[in-house]
């Protein structure tokens, strides 16, 4: 499996973005659930965590096309370097509001700000390779491989916070998470070489969201992002309820090693089916994997399901990415792929926000029949919607 990326590093410069990027989206996993860490333990309240934590989630949706817009049209690095700042600021903001005990608004303020100024560095990393790779099979490959990398981010991502949070200081996982985006994005805007070039619009062409397939993969990431968003919160409170809170982090570490060895396997192959087909077989096998999480009460057992539930989040994501890859103009592809972020940002917002009272009313056991519909949901809206999705010489 590990031969087909071996040439993806030739390139010059490659390198650089690659582990600039990586480290600049380390936070990615950290911050929801460093926010609910922080709000839970010093509010008691878990709806409180998953409304803030959703806040954030939901702050970073609705500006994800707007800066991946400026960047298209101004370059990346006159975008990320104020942004970064700005969400250093915001962030720090945050943690002394909690600090001081701030009234509650004072948290969803400084969140709005916090997720208003995070940018999706994944997408930028994705349109570097579009810009340096002009073979299809390469590019799938190197989608591929970031996908494989987001999942070593999930994976290690929320164990780490969590260990900090709960061994080191509540701020501790934030304030690691505030000092990767910003030295991590400020590096990868520093290398000028392989940035995409901006592309001055004169024709004032409409969003990307306009094209129906780019609708629909929202959609589906949108109920997909709801899962995300309430694993993240109804986890917490599982291992918590079980005595273990610390071990929410190898949780949700479990769920995201399922992915990352399906990511790394998906992308070693050759296919010969179509992308269309591939989505919707990952979407069936997606909601499926997430069946045996309704009937668990035990620790072990549910870090072994929630293994087994990952393994169809990248095919899925890889699968998406490639087709906004296809349906976009090259001249609005940062914003396209953003679109998919700010989907799944709004239903990680949606999922922390709902996760929260669902644990507050019905406990974490049950609170994760919502995951299940969410997952449900957006099998139903991809099969639903297929031929949306239907490209040319879209097998490789």
């Amino acid at each position: 499996m590990v031969g087909p990326y071996r040439g993806l590093f030739g390139t010059p410069g490659v390198k650089g973005f690659v582990i600039t990027g990586f480290i600049g989206r380390i936070p990615m996993s950290m911050l929801g659930i460093g926010v609910v860490l922080l709000i839970s333990a010093l509010t008691g309240s878990y709806a409180t965590a998953g409304a803030v934590s959703a806040v954030v989630s939901l702050a970073y949706a609705v500006s994800a096309p707007l800066s991946g817009r400026l960047v298209d049209r101004f370059g990346q690095a006159t975008v990320l370097v104020p942004f970064a700042l700005l969400h250093g600021v915001s962030l720090s903001g945050l943690m002394l509001c909690a600090h001081t005990g701030q009234p509650t608004w004072t948290l969803f303020a400084t969140g709005v700000a916090a997720g208003a100024s995070a940018t999706s560095l994944g997408a930028m990393v994705r349109a570097r390779w579009t810009h340096v790779l002009k073979d299809p099979d390469k590019l799938h490959i190197a989608f591929s491989f970031e996908s494989v990398a987001d999942e070593v981010i999930f994976v290690g991502g929320p164990a780490f916070v969590t260990a900090l949070a709960t061994t080191v200081s509540v701020y501790a996982g934030l304030v690691v998470a505030l000092v990767l985006t910003v030295g991590g994005t400020v590096a990868f805007s520093a290398l000028r070489a392989t940035q995409p070039p901006a592309v001055r619009r004169t024709d004032h062409a409409h969003s990307p969201i306009a094209i129906p397939g780019v609708a629909l993969l929202s959609a589906v990431f949108l109920a997909m992002g709801a899962v995300f968003g309430s694993v993240d919160v109804i986890t917490v409170a599982f291992a918590d309820e079980h005595g273990s809170k610390v071990a929410a982090g190898l949780l949700l570490a479990s769920l995201s090693g399922g992915s990352l060895v399906s990511g790394f396997w998906y992308g070693s192959r050759h296919w010969k089916i179509s992308l269309r087909s591939r989505f919707v077989r990952a979407l069936a096998v997606f909601a499926a994997g997430l069946t045996p999480v309704l009937l668990l009460n035990d620790i072990r057992a549910m870090a072994v399901a929630l293994f087994f539930a990952g393994l169809a989040i990248s095919p899925t994501l890889i699968t998406g990415f490639s087709l906004i890859e296809r349906l976009v103009p090259v001249s609005q592809l940062t914003e396209g792929m953003s679109w998919t972020s700010t989907a799944i940002g709004f239903g990680v917002a949606i999922g922390a926000w709902a996760g929260g009272h669902l644990i507050d009313t019905f406990g974490a056991s049950n609170a994760f029949g919502f995951t299940f519909a969410c997952a449900l949901a957006a099998m139903i809206v991809g099969m639903a919607g297929s031929t949306l999705v239907r490209v040319e010489h879209n097998t490789f």
